[in-house]
């Protein structure tokens, strides 16, 4: 009933694991780096002023994308090759016949993979959000030195009720916020009664006071001018002064809070949830590799089966990463809840490869 029933063979097991995921993750970032620096190499080279050095440069921020995503990969081909070798060798025959249950067998890989998912949480929070946002910054600049034109702070349209705004330009926060060339589609059940423009705007309790004012009457076809218009709309200056929240930028506990800003500024936030339950799923689908790859394990390796048990194996593995993106696609189209969009993948095939194995082998 032990989790190690010995510990040379969990520390044989999760050895042979750890090394050929470092392997796989090491081959695969230098091989996809090589390939994406040829496509780069001459945008980067063809700004003023680039040279060798900011090749390397982009390869240094680049490089944590690459091994942000394709980690789970490397863990799925270690589980294969680890878990197919044992198979091959006879080992696992060895293993069962001194009384080591399949879940015995896999227990060492599952710490590891923890430990993994563990490492690849901190490392993409830390460091592969940061470079992510620099490198962002620097290819929409097309790779020039310098900081970028940075564009004005404005969410051009908000909504408060019925009443649309279209703001070209924000400026300050709060009670001081402006907006310029302002104009406001004021509706009432749905339909357009009148479509208000101002050079600016400003709050007041209730509503914006807006000047110099057009008036076009939409059902009578009159307009107007006047000074100035006090118009009530549930419309308030955070919706404009909150600025966009891109969640790769960000790690999860910046993001938390940024979310709850978004929900007071009334803005749609089931995008932002469930990448921000993505950035937990994500690294613990390290987990799941061990346990999708087990039927690679199992069966007599001289049947001639072993190598339709990996395919078997890739197979699953890979069917979680095309759900998993799929769920998360659904997620950022509203079509499904946001804790869903995230964690259905990971509980699905958990239940799968658990019903395999315990099918098989227990």
């Amino acid at each position: 009933m032990r989790l190690f029933p010995s510990r040379t063979i969990a520390w044989y097991t999760a050895r042979m694991f750890l090394v050929r995921t470092a392997a796989f993750l090491f081959a695969l970032v230098l091989i996809l780096q090589s390939l994406d620096l040829l496509g780069e190499s001459g945008r980067i080279l063809a700004a003023p002023g680039n040279s060798e050095a900011d090749l390397w440069h982009y390869v240094t921020l680049r490089t944590p994308q690459i091994i942000q995503l394709f980690l789970p990969f490397s863990v799925l081909l270690a589980t294969l090759i680890t878990l197919a070798t044992l198979n091959q060798n006879s080992e696992v025959v060895i293993f069962k016949a001194a009384g080591i249950s399949a879940h015995q067998i896999l227990a060492p890989l599952f710490v590891a993979a923890l430990g993994i998912a563990a490492i690849n949480f901190a490392f993409n929070e830390r460091i592969a959000t940061k470079a992510t946002a620099t490198l962002k910054a620097w290819s929409g600049n097309d790779y020039r030195k310098g900081a970028a034109n940075a564009k004005p702070l404005a969410d051009r349209w908000v909504r408060g009720g019925d009443d649309l705004f279209r703001a070209v330009s924000v400026t300050g926060s709060g009670a001081a916020t402006e907006l310029g060339k302002v104009t406001v589609y004021d509706r009432i059940d749905n339909r357009l009664v009148r479509i208000v423009t101002a050079a600016t705007a400003r709050p007041i309790a209730g509503g914006w006071r807006l000047a110099p004012v057009t008036i076009f009457d939409v059902a009578g076809g009159r307009l107007t001018r006047q000074p100035s218009l006090d118009l009530a709309t549930e419309v308030v200056p955070r919706q404009f002064t909150t600025a966009k929240v891109e969640p790769s930028f960000i790690p999860l506990w910046d993001l938390v809070p940024q979310i709850a800003e978004q929900r007071a500024a009334g803005k749609p936030v089931d995008t932002l949830i469930a990448a921000a339950w993505h950035k937990l799923a994500g690294p613990l689908s390290a987990v799941l590799m061990p346990l999708l790859g087990a039927v690679a394990a199992f069966g007599l390796a001289r049947s001639g089966r072993l190598f339709i048990r990996a395919v078997i194996g890739m197979f699953l593995g890979f069917g979680f990463f095309v759900a998993d993106n799929f769920m998360l696609a659904m997620g950022n189209f509203g079509t499904v809840p946001p804790l869903m969009a995230a964690w259905a993948p990971f509980l699905l095939f958990l239940l799968i490869g658990e019903a395999v194995l315990i099918r098989t082998e227990e």
